[in-house]
């Protein structure tokens, strides 16, 4: 990945976060979530941003799409993407950006889709929404492109079935698919392979690598587990309990960790002795790797 961040460190910022603060008001007294955090997203980028459970990554990243409930809590700082300030900008204009040049993938693609509803119209929602002017028959025919784009086999027949005849992975590919049809400038992916075995977690880390390269589209991917990270981002941010404890190059921040937090979570990572499996054939040693 070292050649592409020498690349997008030299391509436009598209997104910018500045000194975001959440607090929430449920209880008695306000509770701080996620508190000066800082984020630059270039153009093209593939953005890391990882920690623990309720480090405050992924509210950061439903801050970033203007889906955090505004009557819950207080928000401050600065999120600026297009010359507008996505906290404070009109209710409109916000709509207008949401699933259109901002888009997001959701944790649980099992719940992120309406069981009632066939899968080429729920693929379809984007370009009803802020495209108005495709006929049917351009959005199906869009539909089915992008269906095949993220690697659904067969499209005009996923295209009519319903979430609950697909499997989880072809699920996530419906997702992703529904994310990138508008032609996004930002794709969020907040934790997109959790709830999915290790080999379609890898054939999904694959294509966001591909959609990136193909399309030049900024994702911000969210995760817990730091060898996908590892895989996939130029760059990545470290949080703990709502605060960034540290920023850099992927392989710098894997190599040198600078904080102790960091270099605990990178310790964390399984790891496989292959001297135990000794005198196995080759084919068994591979298959533990």
């Amino acid at each position: 990945m070292g050649s592409a961040q020498d690349n997008t460190c030299q391509s436009e910022v598209i997104l910018e976060v500045r000194d975001l603060h959440i607090e929430f008001h449920d209880h008695d007294k306000p509770e701080t979530a996620v508190e000066d955090f800082d984020l630059t997203l270039h153009k093209g980028e593939i953005l890391g941003l990882v920690g623990e459970s309720g480090s405050g990554k992924s509210l950061s990243a439903l801050a970033i799409a203007g889906l955090l409930n505004r009557h819950s809590l207080t928000k401050s700082g600065q999120i600026l993407f297009d010359g507008c300030d996505l906290l404070t900008c009109e209710r409109s204009r916000l709509r207008s950006y949401q699933g259109d040049e901002i888009s997001i993938i959701f944790q649980e693609p099992m719940t992120s889709l309406d069981p009632l509803q066939r899968i080429g119209r729920q693929m379809e929602e984007a370009l009803r929404i802020h495209h108005k002017e495709m006929s049917k028959d351009e959005r199906r025919k869009l539909a089915l492109q992008t269906m095949a784009e993220v690697g659904l086999a067969e499209p005009e027949k996923v295209y009519r079935m319903y979430p609950h005849e697909l499997s989880g992975g072809m699920i996530q590919r419906v997702m992703i698919g529904a994310g990138i049809i508008g032609q996004p400038q930002i794709l969020i992916a907040d934790e997109p392979t959790t709830a999915l075995d290790v080999t379609i977690q890898a054939q999904i880390i694959a294509l966001l690598r591909k959609i990136n390269e193909e399309r030049g589209m900024a994702i911000l991917f969210i995760s817990h587990d730091l060898s996908l990270v590892r895989q996939l981002c130029h760059r990545v941010i470290v949080m703990q309990r709502g605060h960034i404890v540290e920023t850099g190059d992927t392989e710098e921040v894997f190599l040198h960790p600078r904080e102790a937090y960091t270099k605990a979570l990178i310790d964390a990572i399984p790891k496989v002795d292959l001297s135990e499996f000794a005198g196995t054939s080759d084919a068994e040693a591979s298959h533990v790797r």
